[in-house]
């Protein structure tokens, strides 16, 4: 308000009552004048003080916006990855603890009939710690990303597990590894331990993977702009991971080309289908305690030089009432791998050292199935088989390694765990193993799996 329109308000009023203006003395006019004023000096001095509460208001609101601005901002900056710095550096860390309890019948060292010059992890005999992970992972900064996984053996030391960086930036569905990672081949492959399905890995894994192929190169990923999941991939990498040697060369020395497919059906179903195609060269590999001989008491040692090509195919499907798996679901997958290998076999490199061509082709499969029958609680059954094939010997080992087997390895599993939280897990499971010739091994495991820190999901 202006101070005339308050003036006016007072002389209104006061004119309520006129003033005869005859009749009024020098003295009544001089009262009148004097109230006046006073009326005026009163009126201005609020109008002053309106004024000034109007100015602090309008400080106090460009304060309170200004506040409100460097709270959103500092809001986003810490929305973005860290560049540099300690109070920027904030990476998910976790660390997996594991421990295990095998009965076993039979000596685990023993590997599969037909597989001796394959690779053997044998499972835990009595109590152990298990495999122990440390895992770090952070945005590096928009572009890049870096994850690395140590595993503390149960026997002391520590080993680099994973160590990689991935592109976050490349756009139109591609995207990166560089560093050592687990290949991208078949299904379980690229799974920890912590998240198998099982105590250990079937026997195909263990007997053409050593459990698990982890590389040191390169891996290139193509998600399709599709509906339907469609994903292309390819790894150049140094060739370390069995089957093949680990060998000071330029350029890499193995390679891997894989495709997954999979949908939706509806919200209770999804399935993925895979295949892949892995190629390497082992040079003087060597493979100890083989049986070539029947009778022979400790085997004798081998060496083997030559290509090594193995094709793989890979399916799972899942199931959800509803829609909801923290009630139940199913899950059944399955894998096949075969391999094919060709090239100049030592026989007994300390006594006989005899070399001739050697080529065998030889395959395994699972099938598992796991269903979570109420929250918590799940159950699984897995059937392992194995094929040593007819390997072809050349004629200077013909009297000396055996070609011919004539024994299929297989082994069933039943398992059963309670989780009472995402982050632990404890789990029962008996297997009936015929992976070795007349020796038929009924084994128990006791194990738990707990998880602390930030740990991220799990691939599909």
């Amino acid at each position: 308000m202006s101070r005339k329109i308050f003036l006016g308000a007072a002389i209104a009023a006061l004119s309520i009552h006129p003033l005869n203006a005859s009749a009024a003395s020098d003295a009544d006019l001089q009262a009148i004048r004097e109230q006046i004023q006073q009326l005026k000096q009163s009126y201005e001095q609020r109008i002053a003080q309106l004024e000034q509460r109007l100015q602090q208001a309008e400080v106090s609101g460009k304060r309170a916006e200004s506040s409100a601005a460097q709270a959103q901002a500092a809001a986003q900056q810490a929305s973005r990855p860290a560049a540099s710095g300690e109070d920027a550096f904030n990476p998910a860390i976790s660390l997996i603890l594991g421990g295990t309890y095998g009965q076993l019948r039979q000596d685990p060292a023993i590997p599969p009939t037909g597989f001796a010059m394959a690779a053997h992890m044998p499972p835990d005999q009595g109590l152990g710690l298990g495999e122990s992970e440390l895992a770090i992972s952070a945005n590096i900064d928009p572009h890049f990303r870096g994850t690395a996984t140590m595993a503390l053996d149960p026997a002391g030391g520590v080993s680099v597990e994973n160590a990689y960086i991935e592109g976050l930036a490349l756009g139109n569905g591609l995207n990166f590894k560089a560093g050592r990672f687990f290949s991208g081949l078949g299904y379980l492959n690229e799974q920890h331990a912590h998240a198998w399905d099982f105590v250990d890995q079937p026997l195909v894994y263990r007997a053409l993977w050593g459990n698990q192929l982890g590389e040191d190169g390169l891996q290139l990923r193509w998600l399709a702009p599709t509906e339907t999941f469609v994903e292309i991939g390819g790894e150049l990498v140094r060739g370390r991971g069995f089957p093949g040697t680990d060998r000071a060369k330029n350029g890499a020395g193995a390679g891997m080309l894989f495709a997954h497919v999979g949908d939706d059906i509806g919200i209770e179903h999804s399935w993925q289908a895979g295949a892949s195609l892995h190629q390497t060269r082992r040079v003087d590999a060597q493979s100890d305690a083989v049986p070539d001989l029947l009778g022979t008491a400790g085997g004798v040692s081998n060496l083997f030089s030559g290509d090594s090509r193995t094709a793989g195919l890979d399916f799972v499907w899942k199931y959800a009432p509803n829609g909801n798996v923290k009630e139940s679901y199913f899950k059944l997958q399955g894998e096949y791998f075969r391999r094919r290998e060709s090239g100049m076999l030592t026989y007994d490199i300390a006594a006989a050292n005899v070399t001739d061509s050697y080529a065998v082709t030889q395959s395994g499969w699972y099938l598992q199935g796991v269903y979570q029958f109420m929250p918590h609680w799940r159950a699984g059954l897995r059937y392992d088989r194995l094929d040593p094939g007819v390997a072809a010997v050349g004629a200077l080992n013909a009297g000396n390694v055996i070609g011919n087997y004539a024994f299929n390895p297989v082994r069933t599993s039943l398992m059963v765990d309670y989780s009472p939280s995402e982050f632990s897990r404890l789990r029962l499971q008996m297997a009936r193993d015929q992976s070795r010739q007349g020796l038929t091994d009924n084994q128990l495991f006791l194990q738990y799996v707990m998880s602390l820190g930030a740990h991220g999901a799990h691939s599909y």
